[in-house]
């Protein structure tokens, strides 16, 4: 039934660097685990939530978007000219799932109980919703990359039958981001009183799920462009410059929906009072919103390489600078204690996302993820069979 293949993986200097970040993670998390959150963290009760939930899983989350937003654009629109990104975007989209399953895992305060949620539903609790949205979209992530694991290790039983259901895990796979995206926001509506009114709305959920899709492509394109550099490839330019129009149009209703929302509530001369908040703001919305938006629609900009690059690293910091100013910024005002991670905290999540860039090495290299390069800047590019070829 299966047939050995070899598994290949090259060692650098700096995969070697990686390595030693995972083991002084892996080290540090041990110690978390025997000696708990506050033996490796500068957590307290003001600051509940720190580094490993406002990057880790709120960012880690968005970032793995693509998976999501590739997956409707080309299984659902049908757009076939984006097949070359589809499968890495899956493969970036799993592997940032389980580094927030991760982060997750280590910021609970009891991990031992870490099992509860499956056995004690909490109905009325958006976490509990978040909780099991991820789990279950990451579970459905695996199966879908089951297709493509089943190119390398022959189980035609197994394969047959992930062939057969693959149009139910693809809707499911669309479906479930869309829930645990706006969730993500849903989780600070309760933070009225505290939450700076410059952030809070009663539409952040739509502001997390919408910015995390118009983050999907930006995301692809760099994770693209890397790894067309590491691999001695050619970038897929006519791809990503033709996602940008997804992004910009994604982008300039986000700025106007935002706009208008503080209009409706009569904060917007807020975000020109001269406080740290607000220019934290102005420099959010004029850097990384305005800025790729006018990047994105000159045509002499997004069709360089450069320009669609550029723009996109914006367009990543920007969504990245929202989620830290939602759980840090946005509530400096309403505490009387600070907040600044340990060490340990940035090496654990320096190790975690070392792990990331380590596991798509690998895969990449012995699983078809990336297009034959003969036919990379086609829409008929070759992969094999299967709902992601």
């Amino acid at each position: 039934m299966y047939r050995e293949r070899k598994w290949k993986f090259k060692i650098t200097p700096f995969r070697l660097l990686l390595f030693a970040f995972v083991a002084i993670a892996a080290a540090a998390s041990i110690y978390r685990f025997v000696y708990g959150l506050g033996s490796v963290t500068n957590l307290n009760d003001d600051w509940p939530w720190g580094l490993w939930i406002g990057f880790d899983l709120l960012c880690g989350i968005a970032l793995a978007g693509g998976g999501f937003s590739t997956a409707l654009i080309v299984h659902v629109l049908h757009k076939d000219k984006y097949l070359p990104i589809a499968r890495a975007a899956l493969l970036t989209s799993l592997i940032g799932y389980i580094i927030a399953m991760v982060s997750l895992f280590l910021d609970i305060g009891r991990w031992f109980n870490f099992w509860r949620p499956f056995f004690y539903w909490g109905y009325h609790s958006v976490l509990f919703e978040v909780f099991w949205c991820i789990s279950l979209y990451t579970t459905v992530q695996v199966l879908e990359f089951g297709e493509i694991f089943f190119e390398k290790v022959h189980c035609p039983p197994l394969k047959k039958i992930l062939h057969a259901t693959m149009p139910f895990w693809l809707i499911i796979g669309i479906v479930l981001p869309t829930l645990h995206q706006s969730s993500l926001g849903s989780l600070f509506i309760v933070a009225v009183d505290r939450l700076n009114p410059l952030w809070w709305s009663m539409l952040i959920p739509f502001f997390f799920v919408w910015s995390a899709f118009f983050l999907g492509p930006a995301m692809v394109t760099i994770e693209g462009t890397l790894a067309a550099r590491a691999y001695g490839r050619s970038p897929e330019l006519p791809v990503f410059e033709s996602l940008t129009k997804v992004t910009l149009w994604m982008m300039i209703i986000y700025f106007i929906v935002k706009v208008g929302d503080l209009a409706y509530r009569g904060v917007l001369s807020m975000a020109f009072n001269g406080s740290f908040e607000s220019n934290m703001f102005l420099i959010e919305m004029i850097v990384f919103v305005l800025l790729p938006i006018i990047m994105y629609a000159v045509p002499s900009i997004r069709t360089k390489l450069w320009g669609v690059v550029t723009a996109s690293v914006l367009v990543v910091a920007g969504v990245i600078f929202n989620r830290m100013n939602v759980v840090f910024t946005g509530y400096a005002n309403s505490v009387s204690s600070s907040y600044f991670p340990s060490i340990w905290e940035w090496l654990i999540t320096i190790g975690m996302w070392s792990a990331l860039v380590l596991i798509y090495c690998f895969v990449v290299e012995n699983f078809p993820i990336l297009p034959k390069e003969e036919h990379a800047h086609g829409a008929g590019a070759s992969y094999g069979s299967g709902f992601h070829a």
